[in-house]
């Protein structure tokens, strides 16, 4: 195992050497945490010295009141898979990969919460927004490598009621994939899950012999990828009827603030301007 997190580091270290030294910082925000605080910030400034690079999160909002509340543990993922997945090659998933990188995250931020913060929309929604503006960051640096932002959100949908066909209380969990950003060498891909989530869809034929839920449509949303020369891929639309009373609830991002292009897009005009 000493041997395997060895070779992780000398991987990672040649990636780091391939990007130019310097520091590029990136933004992004969080549409509202549910309870009245909107455009919530995270700030990165990336700082790339020869083989070794410093991830410093200062800047970003203090933590909320709502569950979009990450600890470290959950930043730390963000910035391990960031960094795995900008090489050119495969490194082995181990420790090794952090021993260059120096991570600064305040106590007390949204992306380094203390107790008794609510978490539970940290790990799946903040988590993408962590990712996205590392990607900006490094975007900065290696600008032919890195894509535009993805869909941005895990499109968490939970369910729950009695179902009266089988006699029995009913919980439902599902999430919804979107669009991947689209980056220099081609547009992104429709329909998927994207960075900080391991989920894949629900079949049909599953959902509808185990709930009492009909599937009324399962599609593209054309044009929904935005524009450009590599545009990002499509989001879906997934319709749902429930054959009984249920309680509905989302926990979803990206509905206020749109995912960022990398070059010329409407929004990055937007944010230029401001």
């Amino acid at each position: 195992m000493k041997t395997l997190r060895d070779h992780s580091e000398r991987l990672i270290r040649t990636t780091l050497r391939e990007i130019p030294d310097g520091t590029f910082v990136a933004q992004d925000y969080l549409d509202d945490d549910g309870l009245g605080t909107k455009g919530i910030l995270i700030r990165v400034a990336v700082t790339i010295r020869d083989d070794r690079a410093w991830i410093d999160f200062t800047g970003t909002a203090a933590q909320v009141e709502g569950c979009l509340n990450a600890n470290d543990a959950i930043t730390l993922s963000c910035v391990f898979y960031v960094l795995k997945t900008i090489s050119r090659f495969p490194i082995p998933a181990n420790g090794g990969i952090m021993r260059p990188i120096r991570v600064t995250s305040p106590e007390g931020s949204l992306v380094n919460a203390r107790s008794p913060a609510a978490m539970a929309g940290g790990n799946v929604e903040t988590s993408q927004r962590i990712v996205d503006v590392l990607f900006r960051a490094f975007a900065k640096a290696l600008p032919t490598r890195i894509p535009a932002a993805s869909s941005g959100s895990m499109n968490n949908m939970a369910v729950g009621g009695t179902d009266p066909i089988r006699g029995k209380n009913i919980s439902y969990y599902e999430t919804v994939g979107g669009g991947a950003g689209g980056g220099a060498v081609g547009p992104g891909a429709s329909g998927v899950h994207t960075h900080m989530t391991n989920t894949m869809n629900t079949p049909i034929e599953a959902l509808e012999n185990s709930y009492p839920f009909r599937v009324t449509a399962y599609s593209l949303r054309r044009g929904s990828g935005g524009s450009g020369q590599h545009p990002g891929g499509d989001g879906l639309v997934r319709e749902l009827e429930f054959l009984t009373v249920t309680e509905c609830t989302l926990l979803t991002e990206r509905r206020r603030i749109a995912p960022y292009g990398i070059k010329g897009d409407e929004r990055e005009k937007r944010e230029r301007t401001s």
